[in-house]
């Protein structure tokens, strides 16, 4: 692990300084960092991967661990809230059943009692070329995807290239897919987006990070709005080790039926399988106005992963993630909302 300073702001305002005031850089990787938990920033400075000046420990910073409201008016989400809180808090889960599920889904209970909202969303890919301190891809200043014809049992089958990560959250799905936003601070103050729009693709600006935050900026908060889908969501992940692990592929759904049963409102986000949390509207827009049949799931399932583009060794991406759209659609029906 390379020498840093240490910095403990009481502010949102001194944290953006410090990261900001920090000494000048050449890679991205050396850029002063915010922690929290640490969980995954620590891993990747004793690889050496990530190399940070300066570390900006955000935990001395009031108010940013708490979660405000419930099904009526929607949720706050402090970026720091651990997520264990996300897992046991009783408004999520009574009324955002499958934001308690995908928190749950997260690591060991260890971890979860340290790892943090915003550091979810923030986690660096967990390619194992990325993660080789000797190998220099594309996503670390080299010229190539070593992953593009190497081994790449976990990587993309959606969106990829010219990098084929897949994104490691399991949050970032289905709070994308109950229609959440981050707000960010940095030194021109405050700004709000979708969450959907916080991710980027390796083909949309700097291949070298995952999301739109500057090295100066720090993400406060997370929003939930109040809708007539969220008490009916879930998170189905499926994973190689049955203790914990990440997501081979997963899925985030969440339903709106009418008296009828019919689908009024439907969101589908993959995990596991894209560079970005990966929402399916041509999906979604299939499943609108018609039952939740087997037939009809087993379309929207196939729509799902259309134009999936597999590499050599995760075609089984395909009917995985399939199997996965169809079990949470059919939980979703049979579920009391």
């Amino acid at each position: 692990m390379k020498r840093f300073e240490w910095a403990n702001p009481t502010s949102v305002a001194e944290a953006i300084d410090l990261l900001r005031s920090a000494p000048p850089f050449e890679d991205p990787d050396e850029a002063a960092r915010p922690i929290a938990g640490g969980q995954d920033l620590l891993t990747t400075m004793k690889e050496y991967i990530q190399r940070p000046s300066r570390l900006v420990n955000l935990k001395n910073i009031r108010g940013l661990n708490r979660i405000e409201g419930d099904g009526r008016k929607g949720l706050r989400i402090g970026a720091l809230v651990t997520l264990s809180q996300i897992e046991e808090h009783p408004e999520i889960k009574r009324h955002f059943p499958g934001l308690a599920e995908a928190a749950h889904s997260i690591a060991s209970p260890q971890i979860r009692n340290l790892g943090t909202v915003g550091g979810n969303l923030c986690q660096r890919p967990r390619c194992w070329y990325y993660r080789l301190e000797e190998a220099v891809c594309l996503k670390k200043g080299g010229t190539q995807c070593f992953a593009a014809s190497g081994e790449n049992k976990y990587n993309a089958i959606l969106g990829g290239g010219p990098s084929y990560i897949v994104h490691p959250s399991d949050l970032a799905p289905m709070l994308v897919a109950l229609g959440a936003s981050v707000t960010i601070a940095g030194p021109d103050g405050n700004r709000t987006v979708p969450l959907e729009k916080f991710f980027t693709l390796p083909s949309e600006g700097s291949i070298r990070r995952e999301n739109i935050l500057r090295h100066d900026e720090i993400i406060t908060e997370i929003e939930v709005p109040a809708s007539r889908f969220a008490a009916r969501s879930t998170y189905l992940k499926f994973k190689e080790r049955a203790s914990f692990d990440f997501a081979l592929a997963s899925v985030a759904a969440a339903l709106e039926l009418s008296e009828d049963r019919t689908v009024r409102q439907a969101r589908l986000v993959l995990g596991g399988v894209a560079p970005t949390p990966w929402r399916v509207p041509k999906a979604e827009s299939f499943l609108t106005g018609k039952p939740i049949t087997a037939e009809n799931v087993a379309e929207a399932a196939k729509i799902a992963l259309e134009g999936a583009r597999p590499l050599a060794h995760n075609a089984y991406k395909i009917p995985l993630t399939q199997a996965l759209i169809r079990r949470a659609l059919h939980r979703l029906a049979e579920m009391n909302a």
